[in-house]
């Protein structure tokens, strides 16, 4: 990832939020390192330095600036614009991987040896998987140091960490303290742990604008009755995790969303926050989304009425091919209904249930084995998402953020049934795929003519080469139109 220095010395002078996440600025004399909009005195010019990641800035040797925290951002909207190895393999890191498969299940996940994995990411991002591993397994630590009331040993444990000294050591050489001193601190500016240790409340920050309103929509039309929720502007949905499950509760706030998680293991922080990250499309740069499709006159006056339009995501890819499955040439609301069924004759109950949250969304194994009592529609379609979820119990099919796009299109169609309308929507909801553009939808067709756009699949698609590489987005508001 190439950093222009001349605009990243611009950005900081001028305190630019916009850029951070995007780049970490760091200081020669002081050993530290900061987001761009930091609110200390801007460092001469040569005594700066700009690193693609914060990993690569510890690696250098330097420690993260306890005003600004720069590990508190919004990530760089480039993982979800980069389909390359590096933007794959830092999707999978965010998630825990390298915590729960090591840097062998990480390569084997994105189909490289360890060796050439670890050149790519040292080249591009500044690190190895280890590295960036490291960097966040840190964050995850600050979070439940400053936000719960475990005590440092269980902490270090649920943050990843091998051994209490390797937390303690790391805790150091990240932020220039301790755990105990971060605590302190984290009291000193008013935001005290948290009550109970299986509840973690946090801040999810997000680049403004933000339209909360239309994608909290979009999640309520296809809320599954007992996983999910949405009322009073709050969205609430239950979650299977790598090692337990959990409960994620958000509204939306002034630049950022509240959010609060109960979780059986809290070493599944870090890949709930992640999670919840892509399905608010958290990282996304909507700036750039807007200066591309309000250049096209049929979209501007949908672009400017609706700013910070999100591109809604997933917390669990096999889950995402089943509503795509299900969702197939039938209204949204009978597809809610369908799914609701198979939730609720399928899906695992909470552990204890709260409210209407009483239900984990069936696993493939279980749709596999009895799917054929609960699912109802054409022979082919239900023959389809039993062969589909067969392959994903069994491991042929595997659908996770750091899946290659084309190859999992691909994959994808080789089962009869799985056309490029499913095969699209999955890419777009699992991986964020930000250039996408489902011109097989009736809906989105309805849109394009709605707006004076050509309707017919070629010529909207011919028309949309102009709206690279966002063109997702503006099937969304094509979406909206129609």
């Amino acid at each position: 990832m190439r950093i222009d220095e001349e605009q990243g010395y611009r950005a900081s002078a001028s305190r630019d939020a916009r850029f951070d996440g995007q780049f970490i600025v760091a200081v020669r004399t002081t050993r530290i390192y900061c987001r761009p909009s930091c609110p200390a005195i801007t460092p001469k010019r040569q005594n700066m330095l700009f690193f693609p990641t914060a990993a690569a800035a510890q690696q250098a040797g330097f420690r993260a600036c306890r005003r600004c925290l720069p590990d508190s951002v919004p990530g760089s909207p480039e993982w979800n614009l980069r389909a390359d190895l590096a933007g794959r393999a830092m999707r999978l890191i965010t998630d825990g991987v390298v915590e729960r498969e090591g840097v062998p299940g990480l390569a084997r996940r994105v189909g490289y040896s360890e060796r050439h994995l670890t050149r790519v990411l040292t080249a591009e991002l500044g690190a190895g998987p280890l590295a960036l591993a490291r960097a966040h397994r840190a964050h995850s630590a600050r979070l439940l140091i400053e936000t719960t009331d475990l005590g440092f040993a269980d902490i270090a444990f649920a943050a990843g960490f091998a051994s209490v000294r390797q937390f303690n050591d790391t805790i150091r050489a990240v932020f220039a303290t301790t755990p105990s001193g971060l605590r302190v601190a984290a009291k000193r500016r008013s935001r005290p742990p948290g009550p109970a240790a299986g509840k973690v409340t946090l801040r999810l920050p997000y680049r403004t604008p933000f339209d909360a309103d239309g994608l909290f929509a979009f999640l309520a039309a296809r809320a599954v009755p007992g996983v999910e929720t949405v009322e009073d502007g709050h969205y609430a949905r239950t979650l299977r995790l790598p090692h337990g499950t959990g409960i994620a509760r958000l509204r939306p706030a002034d630049g950022h969303i509240d959010c609060t998680l109960e979780l059986t293991d809290m070493r599944d922080l870090g890949s709930a926050v992640s999670r919840l990250r892509r399905l608010f499309d958290l990282d996304a740069d909507p700036n750039a989304v807007s200066e591309v499709l309000g250049a096209d006159p049929a979209l501007a006056a949908s672009v400017a009425a609706t700013p910070g339009i999100r591109l809604p995501g997933s917390v669990d890819g096999a889950e995402i091919v089943t509503r795509a499955l299900v969702g197939q040439q039938i209204t949204v609301a009978a597809a809610r209904t369908a799914l609701g069924s198979l939730a609720a004759a399928l899906g695992d109950p909470l552990p204890t249930p709260d409210g209407a949250l009483t239900t984990l969304f069936p696993t493939p194994a279980a749709i596999a084995e009895r799917g054929a009592e609960v699912l109802t529609g054409p022979r082919r379609r239900i023959d389809t998402m039993l062969t589909v979820n067969a392959a994903l119990a069994a491991g042929e099919l595997d659908v996770h953020v750091g899946s290659d796009p084309d190859e999992l299109s691909l994959t994808l169609q080789e089962f009869a049934g799985v056309g490029p309308w499913t095969a699209g929507y999955v890419l777009m909801r699992v991986l964020g795929a930000p250039d996408v553009l489902l011109t097989g939808d009736v809906a989105m067709r309805k849109g394009a003519e709605a707006l004076g756009l050509p309707s017919t699949p070629d010529e909207l698609l011919a028309h949309a080469d102009a709206w690279r590489p966002w063109r997702s987005y503006a099937g969304l508001h094509l979406w909206r139109a129609g």
